[in-house]
């Protein structure tokens, strides 16, 4: 059973029918499920007893482990298949070299849960092969040796609920004992043996074999959602053997007891734990979908472009009429920057109309369910008008907070918003958010919260004033009750390591930490790189993942840029780094750095030292009040 250690005796099982079995199934626990002993243990070896080969199969393992007194089988089902004629015919084919006939295989009834073990491996067993065929490895890092080596903490899963087990990760957590391989063994089959975890970083455990008690010399790290983690009692149910690290075999002569006296009581995976790492993976994007989505060349309107790919539930998206297919937009599917054909049309936003006079053959329009929703808002009182000022993110230079102006307002509660002082004059560059947007701040947002403002290229009067620069340009501020202020629960603290896009490029998810807390706002640094390529992002953004999630899914990992190559990134690698964003976000503005050089030219502007990061999960008034 996945509850205990009792695995089914011979007399036991053979009376026992599918139906039976299906009874005995207990409704799935809520919580990380509580390992009992019945008094009963069959599975687990006795260091005594030695090794056994299993007469029918050739398996060899610990001989306690084996059925029957006399230990000739390691199964129910082999100790009943030898009894077979046919069986019995296929041994001796076997042992003459030759393969068994069709005839020979017998099919033997066994348990519900043995059956539901059997398919759940099975399809892990796939989705392992699947992972293996598509992950890219990064040679010469390791998250656990990144972690391990800095002492770093990793932002816990629960932080991100667009990622898979994101929703339904539970009471996961130091302690909790699983089923692995065994590695410290020279027997030639598979074997496992039980481990808890010490640590936990994302997706990934730092996970030490029971009877090591404090030494880490054999201390590995895995993904808790990898295919050869289980529950324990999964060996049991599946005929698998348990054999103790070879490093230890000599401490206890009672394996059995040792077992018993250290699980009982302690938490494990839920049974189900696998069918739910698979069931979180499925992603309802799938290839040649077609979706409307920013033109990277051109903020202000959208492009038709169809799914090329989708690797944990990132889009590859190539816009059609591209001809190489080398004219692609990487996005999460949960993104603001995706829609549903027909709806730039739906709200007046601008739109590319493609050249190609019919939908080219195999291509369909996404259903508009798929796509994230935005919250309803009421335009009909108190409302945004154009020329309104506020505070938002550059999504052209995204560690920069600038001074906006709302350039129009369209249908559903979007706005085309535009930087002051940088903007084209056809308006190209502007850009939509949805009025609940928590990339738009209310003017003061900066100033109350210590954060650096933008202020407009060129703007000669510093240090910026709002007062001053709302009276010069014959402008008001946007109210603030029409902005989101909703900050949830999110867990994240500075200083916690995690996966992020670098938006800039967003074909690259990066090793990134933590580095400010503004309510929901988070400062993203990337691992290497200097501070100017930092960028903000909400708390919910569907391009930050947790540890692990590149190799749980097969997507390449960027490891964080060398130490040699840091010491060079105030020449070569900051054009290059600046060479790449501009492939991806059309026309590059003036980067941060220069705009630095021009605004302070001997003022002091920048974050205040020594001023705390509010560090917030909960709703607060963090505007500061409007100047009259």
């Amino acid at each position: 059973m996945f509850d205990g250690y009792d695995s089914c005796s011979e007399d036991t099982s053979s009376s026992s029918s599918s139906e039976e079995s299906e009874e005995e199934v207990a409704p799935l626990p809520s919580s990380l499920p509580i390992i009992k002993n019945n008094g009963q243990v069959y599975t687990y070896p006795d260091g005594k007893s030695g090794m056994a080969t299993c007469e029918m199969c050739g398996m060899v393992g610990v001989r306690d482990a084996f059925y029957s007194k006399t230990k000739r089988f390691c199964s129910v089902s082999c100790s009943r298949s030898y009894s077979s004629n046919s069986k019995k015919a296929s041994i001796l084919a076997r042992l003459q070299g030759k393969p068994p006939t069709k005839k020979a295989k017998v099919l033997q009834k066994q348990p519900l849960v043995a059956k539901l073990a059997a398919y759940a491996q099975y399809q892990a067993t796939l989705q392992n092969q699947a992972k293996t065929k598509a992950a890219v490895p990064v040679e010469g890092f390791s998250w656990g040796t990144y972690i391990n080596s800095n002492s770093f903490t990793a932002a816990p899963v629960t932080c991100f609920k667009h990622a898979p087990m994101g929703t339904c990760w539970g009471d996961i957590s130091e302690g909790v004992r699983v089923e692995v391989p065994n590695t410290d063994c020279s027997l030639p089959t598979k074997v496992f043996w039980i481990a808890g975890i010490v640590k936990l970083a994302g997706y990934n455990a730092l996970l030490r074999y029971e009877g090591f008690e404090n030494d880490s010399s054999l201390d590995f790290w895995c993904n808790v959602c990898g295919s050869d983690i289980h529950p324990v009692g999964w060996c049991a149910t599946s005929g698998k053997p348990l054999v103790p690290p070879r490093t230890i075999q000599h401490k206890y002569t009672n394996w059995k007891a040792f077992l018993v006296k250290r699980l009982t009581g302690a938490k494990t995976l839920p049974p189900d734990f696998s069918q739910k790492v698979s069931e979180s993976m499925q992603y309802p994007f799938k290839a040649s979908m077609r979706v409307e989505v920013v033109d990277k060349t051109h903020l202000c309107r959208t492009r038709v472009a169809v799914v090329e790919s989708v690797i944990g539930g990132r889009l590859r998206l190539l816009y059609e009429e591209s001809e190489d297919k080398s004219d692609d937009f990487w996005c999460h599917m949960y993104s603001p920057l995706i829609h549903h054909i027909g709806w730039s049309r739906s709200i007046g936003h601008r739109f590319k109309r493609s050249d190609l006079t019919k939908k080219q053959d195999g291509y369909f329009d996404a259903p508009p369910h798929l796509f994230m929703k935005v919250k309803e808002v009421d335009a009909a009182g108190e409302w945004f008008k154009e020329g309104m000022k506020l505070e938002a993110i550059d999504p052209l230079n995204l560690s920069a907070i600038c001074v906006a102006t709302i350039r129009k307002v369209l249908a559903d509660g979007y706005l085309m918003i535009g930087i002051d002082g940088s903007e084209a004059a056809d308006g190209s560059d502007w850009f939509c958010y949805h009025a609940t947007s928590p990339s738009i701040f209310p003017v003061g947002f900066c100033e109350i919260n210590m954060i650096e403002l933008t202020p407009p290229r060129g703007y000669a009067k510093l240090p910026f004033k709002w007062f001053d620069y709302l009276r010069e340009t014959d402008s008001i501020a946007a109210p603030v009750k029409l902005f989101n202020k909703e900050v949830p629960n999110h867990g994240f603290h500075v200083g916690m390591k995690l996966e992020a896009v670098d938006l800039m490029e967003p074909r690259l998810v990066c090793v990134a930490t933590v580095t400010r807390i503004i309510h929901r706002l988070l400062r993203i640094h990337f691992d290497g790189w200097e501070e100017e390529y930092d960028q903000w992002v909400d708390c919910e953004s569907p391009d930050l993942y947790p540890v692990g999630w590149c190799q749980l899914t097969g997507y390449q990992l960027q490891p964080p840029a060398p130490q040699s190559s840091r010491d060079s990134q105030s020449s070569s690698s900051k054009q290059k780094k600046k060479a790449k964003s501009q492939q991806y976000k059309g026309h590059k503005k003036m980067s941060s750095l220069q705009l630095k050089e021009e605004l302070l030219d001997g003022e002091e502007y920048g974050f205040l030292q020594g001023a705390s990061d509010q560090e917030s999960n909960g709703s607060a008034s963090y505007y500061i009040k409007q100047e009259p």
